[in-house]
């Protein structure tokens, strides 16, 4: 919008701008913890965000040697390598299925990744999107069993697919892991160096530089309580956008932002450690980002039966370990670590036990490492960032129906003029990419017009 030249006002309620991209010192002082999202694959990814020149407004951004690690029970682990025949090398029968997978796909990421982080609408090279979105409709766990042979590269591709927070069995699960394992090989999984807060430092030093204006520690209850403008666009979702805008809205359209589902709930831990975790396998240490979760059928339960309501004893975890290439997260010699699991939408249970077990599983001696550890059940990150509801880090369930119709059918618009949801319940969903603001938008400035 500023780019456009409008004059932008932008009200954050929290005293820090970013929501899930932000840092702060949530163990002990000096160590510099990522209090949501850490790795941003679709951040450096993003048409929308490479357009813009952040590097010029503090951002930097580190690639570790590898992008992702699956350590197994036998000591061994896979990684996923920026090259796509070097990390098929490692999958023995697999290597030419995997390749054939992920090549074409790398070699596409340009003109993919504008269709993939777009709402519904015609691609922009039909054919080869036709191609891509027959595979990312099945279920993920199908996909898995039915294009590899060996059980170490069907839990890979678990792992990555886990990340839709569905179940592995659901259709259109599939698509994420693609996604993902498509940009660590065309784009990679990088981190910030100092820490998430960084990157939204970044891009509201851009908005400064337009002319925007942004106003912390303003929370908004209603839409009267905002300046008079042409154009409104919520950052929420629709639980709040019925809060703050409900008068303005007809009871039908209320209706349907009711019935919007949200999905599971994530548990985190932060720790700030004394030494680096000590990884049986040697090729964890070279990520950012490393999967816990054995096999195939084990990240497929963990999955399932927190969609279910349950609490799995071994929850598949997702690790994230960014001092190992950013001395600047922690004193000399320490390191910071932050993991989650998937729970049940709202869960109250207490995960920490498990997540340490399943990191001390692979990584034994990890636990006499802790020097602190701070809790966040999904209580704690909605109260940290309301748009995170019931711990649902991305903004709704991507079923099929809310991975293309999100929150409803009119998408970014609403029944008012003027007012817009811009959220990551708007497509495409959920993930650090810029695209749901982008193209609420692009949609505003051209009913402006």
């Amino acid at each position: 919008m500023a780019q456009a030249g409008k004059s932008v006002a932008v009200f954050e309620a929290n005293d820090t701008i970013g929501g899930g991209v932000r840092s702060g010192e949530l163990t002990l002082p000096g160590f510099v913890h990522d209090l949501c999202s850490s790795v941003y694959p679709l951040a450096i990814g993003s048409p929308f965000f490479r357009s813009l020149p952040l590097s010029q407004h503090g951002l930097e951004w580190i690639e570790p040697p590898a992008q992702l690690a699956h350590p197994f029970d036998d000591g061994s682990a896979l990684i996923v390598e920026r090259s796509v025949a070097a990390t098929a090398a490692k999958l023995a029968s697999d290597s030419a299925s995997y390749q054939k997978l992920f090549g074409p796909l790398c070699a596409d990421w340009d003109s993919l990744s504008v269709d993939l982080l777009a709402p519904p609408r015609w691609p922009n090279r039909p054919i080869k999107f036709a191609r891509f979105g027959l595979a990312a409709l099945q279920p993920a766990r199908r996909f898995a069993e039915r294009r590899f042979n060996e059980a170490r590269t069907k839990a890979l591709f678990a792992g990555l697919a886990a990340h839709s927070m569905l179940p592995l069995e659901t259709w259109g699960s599939a698509a994420i892991g693609l996604v993902l394992g498509v940009a660590a090989h065309a784009v990679g999984w990088p981190i910030v160096r100092g820490g998430a807060q960084r990157l939204a430092d970044a891009l509201c030093s851009y908005l400064h530089s337009l002319g925007g204006k942004i106003f912390l520690d303003h929370p908004v209850q209603t839409l009267a309580e905002l300046p008079s403008s042409r154009i409104v666009l919520c950052d929420v979702t629709p639980r709040q956008l019925v809060k703050i805008a409900g008068p303005r809205l007809p009871s039908w359209y209320r209706d349907k932002l009711k019935k919007y589902r949200y999905g599971m709930g994530a548990f985190k831990l932060d720790w700030a450690l004394s030494a680096a975790v000590p990884w049986s396998a040697r090729e964890c240490g070279q990520s950012a980002t490393v999967h816990l979760g054995g096999s195939l059928a084990e990240i497929a339960s963990s999955e399932r039966k927190a969609w279910r309501g349950l609490h799995a004893n071994k929850p598949f975890v997702l690790l994230a370990q960014p001092s190992l290439f950013d001395d600047s997260r922690a004193p000399a010699g320490k390191h910071t670590l932050w993991a989650y699991c998937h729970v049940p939408h709202g869960s109250d249970f207490e995960m920490t036990e498990r997540i340490e077990a399943q990191i001390e599983r692979f990584a034994p001696g990890f636990r006499a490492t802790i020097l602190a550890r701070h809790v966040s059940p999904p209580g704690e990150l909605q109260r940290r960032n309301a748009n995170l509801v019931g711990g649902d880090i991305n903004g709704g369930a991507a079923t099929l129906r809310q991975l293309f119709f999100r929150p409803t059918r009119q998408l970014y618009s609403t029944p008012s003029p003027g007012l817009y949801i811009c959220s990551s319940s708007t497509p495409p969903g959920g993930g650090v990419h810029g695209f749901c603001g982008y193209h609420a938008a692009r949609t505003a400035l051209r009913q402006m017009m």
